[in-house]
């Protein structure tokens, strides 16, 4: 159909069809003509971006949080990190998609004997405060859980599929960062899982960023032993860490499929148990659950 043709459409018709898109081809259309300008700015249009009635927490913090004049104007604040679920949940939407993101803040994982302050420390601090920025607060969790010593190191979270969008391929990552003096993190490595309904995917992954020279002595001097302490972990890619946008770190857990039916539980966990080595000076921030390409 030629842009003439498209033009002598009323504004609802090509409001209608705008919804049916994404948020950056309605931006586009923006650009074809003052109808598609104004069907592409109108708040029927981006109120089908913005995530629906079931999303409750996310509706409650905006009311708390922004002043908006338009849904395009709410939708783009939501491109933000917004605190949802009493702060102990962080959400946003990916600007080009509309997609949904969570991350699962510490206080709300399951980490094992994390109440226990000879082996755990709940702290806050500066890298995980909220951010005054550009008028919108960047918002970080209140407190993070920082790993004094251990032997068992095991970290769970999970969330339903329907506060997910649909259709969509996730990634679920740790979120943490080492400090000067940890120790015994990459002596094995640890495992992780992604279970949903009745499928259960496990991988590998080490939980330090080793550079060339530490690994050409580790391989020297202990590779026997990590080999033999490798062995009693499923097999897998054996991943590592990798750095982000907001200076921490993050390691993948392994990705699911949300088709959108029903609701299922998404389970993801870490857990490093049969090295039996002791470890610690590890901060855990929490675990996100985004979209992949």
């Amino acid at each position: 159909m030629q842009v003439l043709e498209l033009n002598m459409l009323p504004e609802s018709c090509v409001a209608e069809i705008l919804s049916l898109t994404s948020p950056s081809y309605a931006c586009r259309s923006s650009l074809v003509s003052t109808t598609f300008r104004s069907a592409a700015d109108s708040d029927y249009v981006w109120g089908k971006f913005l995530p629906s009635e079931y999303h409750e927490s996310v509706w409650e913090a905006c009311d708390a949080s922004f002043q908006f004049c338009s849904k395009k104007e709410l939708y783009f604040l939501l491109c933000n990190p917004l605190l949802v679920g009493d702060g102990k949940m962080s959400f946003r939407l990916e600007r080009s998609s509309g997609r949904m993101s969570y991350i699962i803040s510490a206080r709300e994982l399951s980490i094992t004997w994390s109440n226990d302050p000879m082996l755990w420390v709940w702290k806050s601090i500066p890298e995980s405060r909220p951010i005054l920025t550009h008028h919108f607060l960047l918002s970080r969790f209140s407190e993070v859980a920082e790993l004094v010593t251990t032997s068992w190191l095991e970290i769970n979270g999970k969330i339903t599929t329907k506060m997910l969008s649909p259709n969509t391929n996730y990634g679920a990552f740790l979120i943490l960062k080492t400090t000067e003096r940890s120790f015994g993190l990459d002596l094995i490595p640890c495992e992780t899982s992604i279970e949903i309904g009745s499928r259960t995917l496990k991988n590998t992954a080490y939980m330090r960023c080793q550079d060339a020279k530490k690994q050409q002595i580790e391989t020297l001097f202990y590779s026997n032993r990590k080999e033999m302490m490798k062995s009693r972990v499923v097999k897998g890619d054996d991943g590592v860490m990798s750095k982000r946008e907001d200076g921490w770190m993050e390691m993948e857990l392994g990705e699911f499929f949300n088709g959108g039916f029903g609701d299922e539980q998404v389970k993801m966990g870490l857990m490093e148990i049969k090295g039996h080595q002791l470890k610690g000076g590890v901060i855990i921030e929490g675990i996100e659950i985004r979209p992949k390409t």
